[in-house]
């Protein structure tokens, strides 16, 4: 079949969220890094949780609780202001320097392009626009609207209902390896960014194509076209 769309996860994906490290590492000096890594963990962990358990809370509160517990674990002192200033990087996330142009080519190329993300649209909405983005993307999709994060099949559902495509003419693209096995699960074609060489989730289930950079995405999709 052919494909006929493409949905991008947005955190580690589009954005780079380990960019925070630098504004961590301004708050707290010799810690950043550390506590950027510790924060995006305990920010998945909790989506997880939260699905799990039914108890919902929007990306950006569970976002600001990964803070809180990242920081109180390091034995950092978050007050106000800074953990503002550290919300606030979301907002401004460092999109991957290939992105623009691979995303313009596939729009030329006749693919519908989505995010589907877990971040709510008050997260979203800057983000894309802060990485001149807009008008790229045919919807932004959020978890929010199912009150679930991924990999729950209700957020994945999403990107088919709204772009109208059945799921064998589309293709999930993340840099998560979890997310590429939950996307293949719910039955996705899937192309994994693996921008840090990490190997791969021992799920039973691969991705599609892999590939360190949206570059290798646009290769991929051409030489499937082609056949």
């Amino acid at each position: 079949m052919s494909l006929q769309a493409i949905l991008f996860d947005a955190y580690g994906t589009l954005f780079d969220v380990y960019a925070i490290s630098a504004e961590a590492e301004r708050q707290f000096p010799g810690q950043g890094t550390t506590l950027a890594n510790l924060w995006r963990d305990k920010q998945i962990e909790y989506t997880r949780l939260r699905t799990l358990s039914g108890t919902y809370q929007p990306f950006d509160q569970v976002t600001r609780d990964a803070l809180q517990f990242a920081c109180s674990k390091l034995g950092l002192t978050l007050d106000q202001s800074v953990q503002e200033r550290l919300m606030a990087q979301y907002n401004q996330l460092t999109p991957f320097p290939e992105n623009l142009s691979v995303l313009h080519e596939l729009k030329r190329e006749g693919m519908a392009l989505a995010i589907l993300s877990n971040g709510n649209p008050d997260m979203l909405d800057p983000v894309v626009k802060a990485a001149g983005m807009e008008g790229v993307f045919t919807h932004v999709i959020s978890a929010h609207r199912v009150k679930k994060f991924k990999t729950a099949p209700e957020v994945y559902q999403l990107g088919l209902d709204l772009l109208g495509v059945a799921v064998y003419n589309s293709l999930f693209v993340s840099s998560n390896g979890w997310d590429i096995c939950g996307a293949a699960w719910f039955g996705y074609r899937t192309f994994w960014v693996n921008r840090a060489a990490a190997p791969r989730e021992v799920l039973g289930v691969s991705p599609d194509g892999e590939g360190r950079s949206l570059h290798d995405l646009l290769q991929f999709v051409r030489q499937r076209e082609e056949h």
